[in-house]
């Protein structure tokens, strides 16, 4: 199991790799603060996407190897987006709390953003076994916030493309998905379905 975990790590790290090479060789491009930025949201949202994959993996094909790298990928997914608004803070409106009052009046995509990241933040600071002993029962309760979570990035990215719906139809479709499966009529046919 240490290799597996070892893998996965390896495999969510390389996106980050991969820009930062880009961002020191200059390769990203005319607007290379657009391209970073919308690499990491882009990145946070499919590994997002991903975790929640795991536990309808585990149901179907009871390998905890699935489970085992959930908590991982979910941390991952929250670096990301956390970058993803540092480049936003750091480098688009350059640490200005003006401007970035002006975005949030003026594309409240940037709010919807935010309040996603937040989210995130509650979930990675809880995703210990000491979280989990301490809020007992109501850790599970605080941990399906990931699916309004996903609801608000979807939304979020929405509001971002507009113009290429593409990608967002094909990530939205995902999300449905895995929003569905969470609901336990569908996941008795389902689970059925697939043993019987």
């Amino acid at each position: 199991m240490l290799v597996w975990r070892i893998t996965v790590f390896v495999l969510a790290a390389l996106p980050l790799v991969w820009i930062t090479a880009k961002t020191a060789l200059n390769e990203l491009g005319v607007d290379p603060v657009k391209e970073l930025l919308d690499f990491l949201g882009h990145s946070a949202l499919v590994l997002l996407l991903v975790t929640l994959c795991l536990s309808p993996l585990q149901r179907l094909r009871r390998w905890r190897g699935w489970l085992l790298v959930r908590r991982q990928l979910g941390l991952w997914a929250f670096s990301y987006a956390s970058l993803h608004m540092l480049v936003f803070v750091a480098l688009m409106i350059e640490w200005d709390a003006g401007r970035l009052w002006d975005e949030l009046q003026r594309r409240p995509y940037v709010l919807i953003g935010s309040l996603a990241l937040i989210g995130l933040l509650m979930l990675a600071l809880t995703s210990n076994r000491y979280s989990m002993r301490r809020l007992g029962v109501h850790w599970k309760s605080l941990h399906r916030l990931v699916y309004p979570i996903l609801i608000l990035v979807l939304l979020h990215y929405l509001w971002v493309v507009r113009s290429d719906m593409a990608f967002w139809l094909l990530y939205a479709l995902a999300g449905a998905v895995l929003l569905l499966f969470r609901l336990p009529l569908v996941q008795k046919r389902v689970l059925f379905g697939f043993r019987g």
